[in-house]
């Protein structure tokens, strides 16, 4: 009796510091509304360039942060205070262990 096996066909897309997503591309990767993600940018989260939110662009790094940031708030019930607050810490923290390898020489 042979096994059966599904596979299934994932895609994605690569986003760099380079790659620039507008408030409806952001909106649409984090299956979010434009206000929620205003209010990242009203609590420091997000940093998009430009100076109103038809000229943001948000680079990939910024998406990922989006993302990190609506899931603490969806699944734990943290506030966007508490989820820019960890994820300043998570920075902190990725900077640290940085650091830490360089020092060690790896």
């Amino acid at each position: 009796m042979t096994p059966s096996y599904k596979l299934a066909l994932l895609t994605g897309y690569i986003l760099e510091d380079q790659t620039e997503l507008t408030l409806a591309e952001i909106c649409r990767a984090c299956a979010a509304q434009a206000d929620m993600i205003m209010e990242l940018v009203h609590e420091g989260v997000l940093a998009p360039e430009g100076g109103t939110p038809d000229h943001w662009r948000f680079t990939g790094i910024q998406l990922l942060r989006a993302r990190v940031a609506l899931r603490l708030q969806n699944d734990l019930g943290v506030n966007l205070a508490g989820a820019a607050l960890a994820l300043e810490l998570l920075d902190e923290l990725d900077s640290l262990r940085t650091r830490l390898q360089m020092l060690e020489g790896k």
